[in-house]
Parts: C-alpha cells; sequence; structure tokens
C-alpha cells in the first residue's frame, strides 16, 4: 500500500498562487494514477484534478480549469499540483489521492491526511 503526505498550503491572498506536493512513499506512484480532490467546511469531497500513470492524461474540475495544473515526477514519487490565480471559493484542505484514473472518490483507495488551503479576499 502507497503512504501519501500533503504539503505547500497556506494562506495566499485571492489572485496569488501556491503549488501543493504529493509525497508517496511504500510503493512507487507510478503503480498509480494520482489526484488531487478538496473538501470545505460542511461540503463534501470534491475532485480537483487528475493525472494518469505516465502523465499522458490529465482532467481537471471546471472550477478550475485553466486555473490549476496537476503534474507528475515519478523519479521522485510526487505529485504536484500548481494553483494560479486562487479565489476565496477555493479555500479547502486538498487531499493527494492514489488509485485508478477517473473523477469519483471511489476510484481511489489511497489518500493523503490533507492540506489547507486559505485564500483571503
Amino acid at each position: 500500500q502507497v503512504q501519501l503526505v500533503e504539503s505547500g498550503g497556506g494562506l495566499v491572498q485571492a489572485g496569488g498562487s501556491l503549488r501543493l506536493s504529493c509525497a508517496a512513499s511504500g510503493r512507487t506512484v507510478s503503480s498509480y494514477d494520482m489526484a488531487w480532490f478538496r473538501q470545505a467546511p460542511g461540503e463534501e469531497r470534491d475532485f480537483v484534478a487528475a493525472v494518469s500513470r505516465n502523465g499522458g492524461w490529465t482532467r481537471y474540475a471546471d472550477s478550475v480549469k485553466g486555473r490549476f495544473t496537476i503534474s507528475r515526477d515519478n523519479a521522485k514519487n510526487t505529485v504536484y499540483l500548481q494553483m494560479n490565480s486562487l479565489k476565496p471559493e477555493d479555500t479547502a484542505v486538498y487531499y493527494c489521492a492514489a488509485g485508478a484514473y477517473g473523477t469519483m472518490r471511489s476510484n481511489y483507495g489511497a489518500w493523503g491526511q490533507g492540506t489547507q488551503v486559505t485564500v483571503s479576499s
């Protein structure tokens, strides 16, 4: 089983940028399709972005298209989420997940502990 640890969250002003990282251990991340989800207080955990095992395919939620970029470095066993033009509505706990490519939570069997992103207006 793979273990995932997110980092890079924090407080940023609207219009700013953050880059989240997800470091994997226990099993090589190249064995998995990877994704980012987010959960705001009182809300469901929603899909943000996914990338296939070799990085050849990516998919994004409509709310982040053109602003967020998911990428992976299999040699470093790490997945990234570059977030630009951040909005207050992007405020949430962001989770990294490993599993099978898709937008559903049920596609992913391994999850990190999450990292808080707060965007101030």
